[in-house]
């Protein structure tokens, strides 16, 4: 049975376009937290100068 996903060359390594998502995903725990913080400072703000 022949396998879809091997190369011709098994020595040829494939070259593979890189995934945006996966290009960010490493940089979730840094950047969420951030965001985070500056949202709810940001609605903090609003509130206040709202009231």
């Amino acid at each position: 049975m022949s396998d879809s996903h091997a190369s011709p060359n098994p020595h040829e390594v494939a070259a593979h376009e890189v995934d945006p998502v996966e290009a960010v995903v490493p940089m979730i725990p840094i950047v969420l937290p951030i965001v985070g913080g500056v949202m709810m400072f940001l609605l903090a703000f609003i509130a206040v100068s709202m009231a």
